[in-house]
């Protein structure tokens, strides 16, 4: 056990020892929850309006992710610029009462589809500009020596909302009569939610932040942040990475309905315990990566090949049973990569920059999903589902091989580039080519 600031902790809660995360740690376990519990509740509702059905719902969902993939980038720009803690404040809020206008709608028994669709992009406008801030104030709450640790915790937390949250929906739901008026009180508990991260984040010592100055109003500073990734090696490395990760490998619900109906035949509860499965490989990745004092590129790059690996064999297996055995890995490995993609991230930035170095990695990340998706889901369509797993893993290997070409260019071609103030070319040093 170790103890810092009078809190004794294990290594692998160590930044639990911060006071300031402590807060947001707490706030997040119960928004966490709410924001699964409002995913069950919103698909429940869409349903629950006559004449609608799976088209609604992908609308639904494409129009909650539409500005994520639209705006991270820009909300950046604007993490860099306003001091995080605020902005917080600010996009809860903006989350909270799109939430609270869905459920109130709903628990009146008033809602029609147009209206989900609204608010649903109204609620991803405010996740869009959350993201990034969310991600680079993790470094400021705890410092770089334990961002890895905070970042798994964080998943760990995410990943427990995940297995916690939709049962509780349901059985909400259930417990309501299972219409409308049901789905609403349950979307009235998300929003309550977010109250609890804006106390914590208000409750909070300002001073004991590691906070960069923030960045003055100036033009172009979103090429600023992309003009300095593209010089990075060991960021482009990751970027490439995520990418491959993110568009062709992270397809679970597409890839696990499929087998699951097509390959298998099973229905609905078998499907749902696939999900069930994969959270706690995810859960359990977390958890391990949280007590590691460090964190390596080896074991990213490491963990990447062992999920492109699983996911081929996964599309390969001859039960059921064997799926569902191999679904744990799939979890354990990716959330490994993630989390690792993300902490180094973190730890490799300079500060006055880290918002819009996250802002354009969660959109890679997130954004990759919707080109992806279609891709595996035609493959499944044309060729078998078992081909959607084969597929997929067989690009994730081929992004790991890219990002280590990238990384190598990237370092070959700054070590190699002329020094304009003497229009030499310095010597290539060895370590710099190194992967």
């Amino acid at each position: 056990m170790t103890e810092t600031e009078g809190v004794p902790t294990s290594p692998r809660f160590r930044s639990l020892a911060h006071p300031n995360y402590r807060l947001y740690f707490a706030g997040s376990i119960i928004s966490n929850v709410g924001t699964w519990m409002q995913r069950v509740a919103q698909d429940w509702l869409v349903l629950t309006i006559p004449g609608n059905g799976g088209a609604a719902l992908g609308i639904t969902t494409g129009l909650q992710f539409l500005p994520v993939l639209l705006l991270s980038p820009y909300a950046g720009v604007v993490a860099d610029r306003i001091p995080k803690r605020v902005m917080l404040q600010i996009t809860q809020a903006v989350m909270a009462l799109a939430s609270l206008a869905l459920g109130l709608i709903a628990a009146f028994g008033a809602a029609e589809t147009w209206h989900v669709y609204v608010l649903a992009f109204v609620f991803g406008i405010g996740a869009a500009f959350d993201a990034p801030a969310r991600q680079a104030f993790v470094s400021e709450m705890v410092g770089a020596d334990d961002v890895a640790n905070a970042v798994s915790l964080n998943s760990a937390a995410f990943n427990t909302a995940r297995l916690v949250g939709p049962g509780l929906a349901g059985l909400l739901i259930g417990l309501g009569g299972g219409g409308m008026h049901a789905t609403g009180w349950v979307i009235l508990a998300n929003a309550a939610s977010y109250l609890a991260v804006i106390a914590q984040l208000r409750r909070m010592d300002a001073a004991t932040l590691q906070s960069p100055r923030p960045a003055g109003r100036t033009p172009g500073m979103l090429r600023e942040g992309i003009r300095y990734l593209r010089g990075q090696p060991k960021m482009m490395m990751i970027l490439v990475l995520a990418f491959f990760i993110g568009t062709f490998g992270m397809n679970f619900q597409i890839t696990s309905a499929l087998m699951a109906t097509e390959v298998f035949g099973k229905g609905a509860e078998e499907y749902g315990v696939l999900g069930s499965v994969l959270a706690v490989g995810s859960l359990t990745g977390a958890l391990v990566a949280a007590g590691r004092a460090q964190v390596r590129v080896r074991l990213m790059m490491g963990a990447a090949v062992v999920f492109g690996l699983a996911e081929v064999a996964a599309g390969l297996v001859p039960s059921y049973l064997t799926f569902v055995l191999l679904c744990p890995l799939l979890g354990f490995s990716v959330i490994t990569v993630l989390n690792s993609c993300n902490a180094l991230l973190q730890i490799e930035s300079a500060p006055e920059l880290r918002g819009r170095v996250m802002a354009i990695y969660m959109t890679i990340v997130m954004g990759g999903t919707p080109l992806g998706a279609p891709v595996i889901g035609w493959v499944g369509e044309q060729f078998g589902a078992r081909w959607t797993l084969i597929l997929g893993g067989a690009l994730v290997l081929v992004g790991v091989g890219l990002a280590v070409l990238v990384r190598r260019t990237v370092a070959r071609a700054d070590v190699l580039a002329p020094d304009l103030t003497t229009g030499s070319t310095p010597a290539v040093a060895p370590a710099m080519l190194r992967p």
